[in-house]
């Protein structure tokens, strides 16, 4: 049992689908709730209409755009700006532009009356006194805690004394009023706003509005010529500061140009270097022709004094003498050849011949000789001139870089008195153009449409407010309908009770309707009532409650007192009895019985006597007139919990199931003692009794927790107290059937 419990309470929190039928329960049920709440706030709708104070607005249009002027003039000719007509409406409501209307229309002076109309002195209400002494109370307690906050005197920086308030002239107040009851609406997609004023008064509804429109123009021109005024002062002054800067920087471009001379500066600086590029070309033909002497003047050292070697080299052998010189020595020697076979050695022309090859040596040795020191002279000219360009070309070098300098920071100079120049330039023409605009308004400014005289109120309107009401009281009811419903936490119906614990509900009994209609003898009396069907139908769940037959001893509780579980009891015994069984009621409380008043039975022998000894066997009376026996609780012991739980109890049960068919016991409450609790271990079966709209579903949760702790067998709830707007539907259609019945017998 208590595993089935527990398993049981898994599911409580689950949601359950809520259908439309549940919601029209719940207003039904509340109906009287929602009833209220739509009658006050109607009849609160329909008062506060019928007193109010009527309103009066009147309107204008405007249309408002921002004046770009000329392309000359401006640059930013076209512009988005998504913030400019919210921008605009601020300023039409600002106090500014009140002040301008209070002037402008003398509401201090002229029109006060009108403005504020004055009223007959009345002694002040209650709530009016009230109010009056909170706020003074609120006044004080701000004027303590700044007293208690006000640093000392003589702390650094601090004056000692916070300075006072002044209190807000009449035509401030004034102006903050006007500004305060300004609505300015843009209309949506245009350039047009709309600038509404709500007055008791229609005629100073409709001035005021129109006053606005002209202040709001007053006021942008003030601001452009402010704006413009101060504009040109700040360029004047800093066009002032620029010249004398200007100034600065030409006499010093002067005078550095004077001190070197940069007259010539750029005439030298675009010659350098094309003299630079000219020494460059000659110094590398220079070196090329000092390296081909000296790999010529290599290989005459490497040839050394062998003749032949040197004139392999190609200097020597595309020498004309040398080639002269190698002719006649060839042709001298072909003579010797020749003379040779005529002559001998030593013959004089053989000698001549000789002589004649030898000087032809001479010759060429001196030949060769030449062309190296002329070779040698060629390599050292060349040297000597490449080493003169190397050295051009380094003055060249650095000329130009003095020039540089020069140059480079003369064009800083030119740049800054440029830029000074450009700057001053500009502000002269910022100057010279807000002088011509300044006169003109930077914001165009079109009355589209005046404002008329409002012939009705705006405010209230009776009908909407009203309607208003009576919607808001509809929905309030519903919503405080459903409010009491969720905090309702008590149990409302045999589905809900089902659904949490998975127990059956036998069946549910219905409130009478008269105070003086006594439930206990209601069966008696109107056997044929829809009261006495509800028995009949706990009745019909109890004896189909198990599958061989039905529980003997029937332990009857509930968790909190005033449930009804000794009316159940009792009108389920007769139900019983009606279909021929014998039923004997016990009356199980031992600390607060009843039975024996409802049966009009005395108390001197019962229950508790037969526990505790000091009868030998229970007082079991028949009731007059009924099929009912009746076992009362007698006089209260000290100990009724022990004795419940006794052996002695246990064979009573034993033997009256023996006597008996069905034994029913009233027992006390679950939740205040525990002496139902000892009952339901040795009953049967135990029925909870539940109430309607009382029973919380905490206490049920605490109840059958104990019941499962003591594994207590549980055949279902009665729901009792069922109320008859609720009973509806429990009864299938036998409510006035079985009523008509019941008038006819």
């Amino acid at each position: 049992m208590k595993d089935d419990y527990h398993r049981q309470q898994v599911d409580i929190g689950d949601e359950q689908e809520i259908h439309l039928r549940d919601y029209l329960k719940v207003i039904r049920k509340r109906l009287p709730i929602i009833i209220a709440i739509l009658v006050l706030v109607a009849l609160a709708s329909i008062v506060k209409v019928f007193t109010a104070v009527p309103i009066y607005s009147a309107s204008t249009q405007v249309l408002v755009e921002r004046n770009y002027g000329t392309r000359g003039l401006s640059q930013d000719y076209y512009r988005y700006e998504p913030e400019f007509l919210d921008t605009q409406s601020a300023l039409i409501r600002s106090v500014n532009v009140g002040r301008r209307v209070v002037d402008k229309l003398d509401l201090t002076g002229r029109y006060r009356s009108l403005f504020i109309p004055e009223r007959e002195e009345r002694k002040p209400s209650f709530l009016a006194e009230v109010k009056k002494t909170v706020k003074g109370w609120i006044k004080n307690a701000l004027s303590f805690v700044l007293s208690a906050d006000k640093p000392p005197t003589g702390v650094a920086g601090m004056d000692g004394e916070l300075p006072e308030i002044e209190p807000l002239t009449e035509e401030e107040m004034f102006a903050r009023m006007v500004s305060g009851g300004l609505l300015v609406t843009p209309v949506p997609n245009t350039k047009i706003v709309s600038i509404s004023y709500s007055h008791t008064n229609p005629v100073m509804a409709q001035m005021v509005a129109n006053a606005v429109v002209q202040a709001y123009m007053d006021e942008i021109l003030e601001i452009k010529v402010a704006t413009s005024s101060y504009q040109l002062q700040w360029m004047t002054a800093k066009a002032d500061q620029e010249r004398e800067k200007l100034e600065r920087a030409e006499r010093a471009l002067q005078q550095y140009m004077r001190d070197n001379d940069l007259v010539t500066v750029e005439n030298r600086l675009s010659v350098s270097p094309q003299k630079l590029t000219e020494f460059s070309s000659q110094l590398s033909r220079a070196e090329a022709e000092r390296k081909e002497v000296e790999a010529l003047l290599a290989q005459i050292r490497e040839a050394g004094d062998d003749f032949d070697k040197l004139e392999n080299i190609p200097v020597f052998a595309e020498n004309k003498v040398l080639k002269d010189l190698r002719e006649k020595t060839y042709k001298a020697r072909q003579n010797i050849t020749d003379l040779s076979k005529k002559f001998g050695p030593k013959h004089p022309t053989m000698i001549k011949a000789q002589e004649e090859i030898d000087n032809l040596q001479k010759e060429r040795r001196f030949e060769v000789q030449r062309v190296v020191s002329s070779t040698q002279n060629a390599y050292q000219l060349a040297d000597s001139k490449a080493r003169n360009l190397q050295e051009l070309i380094d003055e060249t070098k650095s000329e130009i870089l003095d020039l540089n300098e020069k140059f480079i920071q003369y064009s800083i100079l030119k740049r800054e008195v440029d830029s000074s120049r450009m700057l001053f330039d500009t502000l002269q023409t910022s100057i010279k153009q807000e002088g011509v605009t300044e006169q003109s308004q930077s914001v165009n400014i079109w009355v589209v449409k005046e404002a008329d005289m409002p012939m009705a109120p705006s405010h209230p309107n009776k009908r909407r407010t009203v309607l208003l009401g009576i919607i808001l009281g509809l929905f309030g009811g519903v919503g405080l309908a459903f409010l009491i419903e969720y905090l309702d936490n008590t149990v409302k119906s045999e589905a809900e009770l089902e659904r949490r614990y998975g127990i059956t509900v036998l069946g549910s009994v219905e409130m009478l309707g008269k105070p003086e209609d006594h439930i206990e003898s209601y069966v008696v009396r109107h056997p044929l009532s829809p009261l006495a069907e509800s028995y009949r139908l706990v009745r019909s769940s109890l004896l189909l409650s198990s599958a061989e037959k039905p529980p003997g001893v029937i332990l009857i509780t509930s968790m909190m007192q005033e449930e009804g579980k000794t009316a159940t009891t009792i009108n389920l015994a007769r139900i019983l009895a009606q279909t021929g069984k014998k039923v004997v009621v016990i009356d199980g409380d031992l600390r607060r019985p009843r039975m024996h008043t409802l049966f009009k039975m005395r108390l001197d022998n019962g229950l508790s006597s037969y526990l505790t000894g000091n009868s030998p066997k229970p007082a079991i009376v028949p009731v007059p007139g009924e099929d009912v026996a009746l076992l009362t609780s007698g006089p209260k012991p000290p100990n009724p919990a022990e004795l419940l739980s006794s052996k002695k109890m246990v064979e009573l049960l034993q033997s009256l199931r023996q006597q008996f068919d069905f034994v029913l016991i009233d027992s006390p409450p679950v939740q205040s003692v525990t002496d139902g609790l000892a009952l339901s271990k040795i009953a049967d079966g135990t029925i909870v009794v539940v109430r309607f709209g009382k029973t919380t579903y905490e206490l049920l949760n605490g109840g059958l927790k104990k019941l499962a702790d003591v594994r207590g067998n549980i055949l279902g709830f009665v729901l009792n107290g069922l109320k008859q707007r609720d009973a509806r539907g429990y009864y299938y259609g036998y409510t006035s059937t079985y009523a008509s019945d019941d008038k006819k017998a």
